[in-house]
């Protein structure tokens, strides 16, 4: 089908958190069937028989050459090196973690930190070497991914460390050039700043370092200080090991086996509460042509 500029725009808001999180919360989700009214699908003489099936048709769109967005590259990462190389059980995921002045499009952790930069077609250049700055602040390997389009601009303005990898056909991901693992060069204070305050005590007392006993408006403060005394490298690794634990994927195993491929990667990032999996599990599940009565 040839895509319009409402086409596109449907079908990428339609794995957006907010579709998830109706149909999470509801079990239903009216903007779904709006946004698949206008993605010019239910048109195609193809037979979707359920709100699952209308996502995997959506997606199939969505990942065509030239017509991919950064969802498309969220999943092929998903896929490929959380799911393909890891589990949920041994690495974690992090979508949109703030770094320095930055936020990371995705990380994932196992037994170091590796960030994600997605540079889609529909992607400037424009910012790469501040978020480049700004990530090896808080982790030790960092990838661009990127349209082929991109990759030789990319090899050429960026240092050797820099990994560089390619979404090429079929959603699968080649590696360009290796990232470098540099977990000396990150900043206390910057990955201090990158997390909640529980996790950072955490880090203070696995360190042995005590957790400075002051008011609560001049905590944060005191915190700061005591990172900026401490040793990158154990930092690191304290951190690796916390947000493991307190950003732990595992418990949606089950719902993501539940959930059509095109809707993993969406389901991973928001992290539905368990009390909501059945609604969402249903509503995926769902009759197409009931739920375009939604």
């Amino acid at each position: 089908m040839e895509l319009n500029a409402t086409h596109l725009s449907a079908l990428s808001r339609l794995f957006s958190p907010t579709v998830l999180r109706e149909m999470a919360k509801t079990g239903r989700s009216p903007l779904f069937a709006h946004l698949f009214e206008q993605t010019g699908l239910s048109s195609q003489r193809i037979v979707l028989e359920t709100v699952g099936a209308a996502f995997e048709a959506a997606f199939a769109v969505l990942r065509k050459s030239g017509q991919r967005n950064e969802y498309v590259y969220r999943a092929a990462l998903t896929h490929n090196i959380l799911l393909g190389r890891h589990s949920l059980s041994t690495a974690s995921m992090l979508t949109e973690f703030r770094a320095g002045a930055c936020k990371a499009d995705l990380a994932i952790l196992n037994g170091t930190s590796t960030v994600y930069e997605i540079k889609s077609e529909r992607d400037s250049l424009s910012r790469l070497a501040n978020q480049i700055a700004n990530y090896r602040k808080v982790f030790a390997k960092i990838y661009v991914v990127a349209s082929e389009a991109h990759v030789g601009e990319i090899i050429s303005s960026t240092s050797n460390d820099i990994g560089v990898m390619s979404l090429v056909r079929r959603g699968r991901i080649h590696k360009v050039r290796e990232a470098a693992d540099r977990p000396d060069l990150v900043c206390p204070v910057t990955i201090f700043e990158s997390m909640r305050l529980v996790e950072a005590c955490s880090i203070l007392r696995d360190l042995r370092v005590p957790v400075p006993d002051v008011p609560n408006t001049v905590l944060h403060g005191a915190m700061r200080e005591c990172f900026a005394k401490l040793d990158p490298l154990e930092v690191h690794q304290h951190m690796v090991r916390t947000l493991k634990r307190t950003r732990n994927l595992a418990p949606l195993s089950a719902l993501v086996n539940q959930l059509p491929v095109s809707l993993q990667p969406a389901a991973l990032a928001l992290r539905v509460r368990r009390s909501d999996h059945e609604r969402l599990v249903g509503a995926v599940h769902t009759p197409l042509d009931e739920a375009m009565g939604w």
